[in-house]
């Protein structure tokens, strides 16, 4: 056997090796960083709310018969500008319709600059396309004034009506002005309070808790985090203010050893979406699935009246009711050690996302589910 031979074996044996050891080699950790798993308390969106007026319609705005409080809100308005309109007026307001303007004030937001703001009808406005949102105060649940909007309305629909028939796309009754309000008022943050701040994880999780105290005081030095929970981990900040954003930044950057979650399976049971993480494995077990219908069929039958009887012809219906239920064969499971395997499991019951629900359920009833189901 020749050198050339030996080099061409020898090639072949550990790539069959490495082959086979990614087989049963442990998957290494997932890495993450801190700003991916946690937040730090206090830094968080604000949640605005306020009621407006949207003019300039082209017939589409609220019915006065339907929503008297349009009506009110356009007296009060024309009030505060001197315009005095006199009692038992008559007012058709179909080029104004009733809103509520929502927005979220991100953290550390300034005044004078811009957020968006969503805008979605009060009452009966068939559409908001082409109004103008007149200045509105959106306030905190404080009661305090945090922003004003005002605008042009930006709705993603269409819709038209000819002859009692109506054609919709998309929705008409709520739409977006993009910076459509300006901060006045900015929300006091706990970032520069007080000697140290809190991060709170994502998840409530004690092993992540502690590889982010690690990974925190291996970074910027020994007690500088502390694990107050599985989910709230204490910082030692420093006595600089103007030092506290650079180390945030550091901090936020680091990187850790995510393990692998727990695991969970997550069932929609309005729209029969199911949802599972890598986590879940299946012990074996044997599922019999069948399927129940009920048919209902109704046929019209003519009753007819005797010769000389004097009676009147009556439709009526003759029902038929059906049940039926198919063979559901009892089909054997192999436990399954990755997520593919459980997906090709259950993928050969041949069952329905809505049919799955009950099968997983009466799994995990029956300890062959190794996860923990959630139902939204």
């Amino acid at each position: 056997m020749t050198n050339h031979d030996r080099l061409l074996r020898f090639s072949l044996i550990f790539a069959t090796l490495l082959a086979s050891a990614a087989l049963w080699w442990p998957a290494p950790a997932q890495a993450a960083r801190i700003k991916e798993v946690a937040q730090v308390q206090g830094v968080r969106a604000n949640q605005l709310v306020g009621y407006g007026l949207v003019v300039g319609l082209d017939g589409t705005g609220d019915q006065t018969t339907g929503a008297p409080f349009a009506a009110q809100s356009l007296l009060a308005m024309l009030q505060q500008m001197g315009v005095t309109v006199p009692p038992g007026t008559n007012m058709q307001l179909k080029n104004l319709a009733t809103v509520m303007v929502t927005a979220q004030l991100p953290a550390f937001a300034q005044p004078g600059q811009t957020i968006d703001v969503n805008v979605s009808s009060l009452a009966n406005a068939k559409s908001l396309r082409g109004g103008t949102l007149i200045a509105t105060p959106l306030k905190g649940v404080d009661g305090q004034v945090y922003a004003i909007a005002q605008g042009n309305v930006v709705i993603a629909g269409a819709g038209a009506a000819a002859a009692g028939s109506k054609v919709t796309i998309n929705h008409l009754s709520a739409g977006r002005i993009p910076d459509g309000a300006s901060v006045e008022r900015a929300v006091a943050s706990a970032l520069n309070e007080g000697d140290s701040i809190e991060l709170n994880l994502n998840s409530n999780d004690f092993a992540l808790a502690r590889e982010v105290v690690r990974a925190i005081n291996g970074k910027m030095g020994p007690n500088v985090a502390q694990a107050l929970d599985g989910r709230a981990i204490r910082v030692r900040m420093p006595a600089e203010s103007n030092a506290r954003v650079a180390f945030m930044a550091d901090i936020e950057n680091i990187d850790i050893a995510k393990a692998v979650p727990s695991a969970k399976v997550v069932i929609n049971a309005r729209t029969g979406s199911i949802v599972m993480n890598q986590a879940v494995t299946l012990a074996s077990c044997a599922v019999a699935h069948g399927n129940l219908s009920v048919t209902i069929s109704a046929t019209p039958a003519v009753s007819q009246p005797g010769p000389l009887s004097k009676g009147d012809t009556v439709v009526t219906e003759k029902a038929d009711i059906t049940i039926s239920q198919a063979a559901g064969s009892l089909i054997q499971l192999a436990a399954g050690v990755k997520l593919a395997d459980v997906v090709k499991a259950l993928n050969s019951l041949g069952a329905t996302p809505q049919d799955l629900l009950a099968i997983l359920q009466a799994m995990k009833a029956a300890g062959a589910l190794n996860a923990e189901l959630e139902v939204i």
